[in-house]
């Protein structure tokens, strides 16, 4: 089990999926004064598709006190920041929203660099504890690397949170596409984490039930796609100090995913293969296999880590892996994080769950460890707990953590 730990130690917990955002109308005095008049002609028609962001309970995303106070009483230390409201002229979370078209692109990235500038100094609000991802969109490059600067030069120490391209955009080259170099050689240049969050690269789907039924399957393979682009164009060969995350899309389903891809890889240099007709150019350009860019260039944000999923850490790495609450979503393990940690670790050696509890976090997105331990003396959760097997899951809680089936999710 590692180092044996005193009666009182207690692990530092580092959330590495959060999410946050501005109360709608809040956003208005961080956009360029000429859009106000716009924006409240939007903001007076526009109706929130979501339940959880117009409820009571809506406010976790804002108020900084009370999200501080739940986060510590559930253990938990400091936390990586998604968005998570609706941003200006947004049709619904910058999560979930396509890469607007070349027409839409002005009204979103205003709203985009209000959200930014929102989170800076929420962030703020909390020295330390608080992550910050940069959003961007792509369609304009120069307007990216900018805000890219701007938002390091502000505090928001989360890196960037790359959107997808859903397959046939009208007006965006697929992520693979050279295009997008000035991007990585300038998140290389700014030691700037790329995170690839779930809802990225989704396609319009309507919102029949069975729309919604197809949209919640195939999320994460949206999200997924990204891996493979980055790999086979090259990025992690010309930029090997990169780092990548894939957050709340599963973990699992890399103990299959990394040898699959490596198959591929190696079809790809067989001499007369159909694999190689298609994917040889590319993968004779590669000097490592699938796996060893992941091993040496990613990450898997693991979103209330399951108990499967932690039984096959090996498969993945365990220095790969970084877990996270998902706080104040519904699925995510708060106000139980503390069980969701029993449920998955409690037979894990005490080195490796300080790895995905903290220490890899801390690496990745710079948090400060020696100042968040003194944090975590007086609210972490203890180890001798997390070490106590959970005899039964929380009542009510949907959590992914509490699910004790078996199974390994293919994507």
């Amino acid at each position: 089990m590692g180092r044996d730990p005193s009666p009182v130690e207690r692990y530092v917990v580092i959330s590495i999926d959060g999410h946050a955002g501005a109360d709608l109308r809040d956003y208005r005095s961080y956009l360029a004064s000429t859009w106000h008049e716009e924006f409240d002609g939007w903001a007076d028609a526009y109706v929130n598709p979501w339940g959880d962001l117009v409820d009571p309970d809506a406010n976790r995303n804002w108020d900084s006190e009370r999200r501080l106070a739940e986060l510590h009483t559930d253990g938990i230390v400091a936390e990586v920041l998604y968005p998570n409201t609706i941003p200006p002229f947004f049709p619904q979370t910058a999560l979930t929203s396509p890469m607007p078209t070349t027409a839409e692109y002005p009204r979103r990235w205003a709203g985009i660099q209000a959200h930014n500038r929102w989170l800076a100094d929420f962030c703020a609000e909390a020295p330390g504890q608080r992550a910050g991802t940069i959003q961007i969109l792509l369609n304009d490059l120069d307007d990216a690397i900018a805000e890219l600067r701007w938002g390091k030069d502000h505090g928001l120490t989360g890196g960037v949170m790359l959107p997808g391209v859903s397959p046939g955009h009208p007006d965006l080259a697929p992520l693979w596409s050279d295009h997008y170099e000035p991007l990585w050689q300038t998140c290389a240049d700014l030691d700037l984490t790329i995170n690839h969050h779930s809802g990225a690269g989704v396609p319009p789907l309507d919102m029949s039930p069975a729309g919604r039924a197809v949209m919640l399957v195939e999320i994460p393979i949206y999200s997924h796609r990204g891996l493979w682009a980055l790999i086979f164009a090259g990025v992690f060969e010309r930029h090997p100090d990169l780092r990548f995350v894939l957050t709340e899309q599963g973990t699992g389903w890399l103990a299959a995913g990394l040898p699959s891809l490596d198959w591929f890889h190696h079809r790809m240099m067989i001499e007369g293969s159909n694999e190689q007709l298609f994917g040889g150019d590319a993968a004779a350009k590669l000097s490592l296999t699938p796996s060893e860019y992941f091993a040496r260039n990613c990450f898997v944000g693991a979103s209330f880590l399951r108990p499967i999923e932690c039984d096959v850490r090996y498969l993945i790495g365990v220095d790969r892996i970084m877990w996270g609450a998902d706080y104040p979503h519904s699925e995510g393990s708060t106000p139980h994080s503390r069980e969701a940690l029993r449920a998955s670790l409690a037979n894990v050696p005490h080195d490796e769950c300080r790895r995905m509890l903290a220490t890899t976090a801390a690496s990745v997105y710079g948090f400060d460890l020696s100042g968040l331990s003194a944090l975590a003396s007086e609210v972490g959760p203890l180890v001798e707990e997390i070490h106590r097997p959970l005899e039964a899951f929380p009542v009510g809680s949907t959590c992914g953590a509490f699910d004790d089936r078996p199974t390994l999710r293919a994507w």
